[in-house]
């Protein structure tokens, strides 16, 4: 039995607060299931593997084995693979001229971006939200406390009042609780992706370029 305990405890927390404590428990859920399903979309986009295939790919691209390069990235899941395997295929498109090679690796260089960045609003929603619901339930919470303690006149217990308004307080300290892990998520996910920005941008220059960085890759990583 006392493996059981904790749900109802967990459940009496929440019906403290009242409805904002649930729409936060709820929020609660999303975010993490949304920091969780982020996590491993990046791990499947090679966020973490450090780039040595694309490396290598590179490297022979410089060495003249054009072919190998790009058979070495052809069907690789990482972000950084798949945008110099467009750069290359550009590159190697004797139909577009550098300015449209640039181009073509902008579009992709974007499409590949917005999909690193899926899910990141949701998690900006959800730091945003989260205490404004923890507010809301305190506001609500303490008018509810308030009015109690008019309609008892002089017989009103102080103890009543305080048990009231500490109520209402979870609900802010809980949003809070969602909006702070839910925020340092967003920023540490920005970071990352930030940093396969900058490896994308810089294959597809030396790709392109072989020196200075792209404009309209730059532009579309922005």
């Amino acid at each position: 039995m006392s493996g059981q305990e904790p749900v109802p405890t967990l459940i009496s927390f929440i019906t403290m607060g009242g409805p904002a404590m649930w729409a936060i428990a709820v929020l609660s859920v999303l975010a993490l299931a949304l920091i969780l399903w982020k996590i491993m979309r990046l791990l499947s986009f090679g966020a973490w593997s450090g780039g040595r295939r694309t490396a290598e790919a590179l490297r022979l691209w410089h060495a003249g084995q054009r072919e190998a390069a790009m058979a070495l990235l052809d069907g690789r899941g990482s972000l950084r693979a798949q945008l110099a395997l467009a750069a290359m295929r550009a590159a190697q498109n004797p139909a577009l001229d550098r300015e449209a090679a640039e181009a073509e690796t902008a579009r992709v260089a974007r499409k590949l971006l917005a999909q690193a960045r899926a899910g990141m609003r949701g998690l900006e929603l959800a730091s945003t939200i989260g205490p404004l619901l923890g507010l809301l339930g305190t506001v609500t919470g303490m008018i509810a406390a308030f009015q109690a303690l008019q309609e008892a006149g002089s017989r009103a217990d102080p103890a009543t009042l305080a048990g009231g308004i500490w109520e209402a307080l979870l609900t802010t300290a809980a949003g809070m609780a969602v909006a702070i892990p839910a925020q340092v998520a967003l920023t540490w996910f920005d970071s990352v992706v930030d940093a396969l920005r900058h490896d994308m941008e810089d294959a597809a220059t030396q790709i392109l370029h072989g020196a200075p960085a792209a404009p309209k890759l730059r532009q579309a990583a922005e």
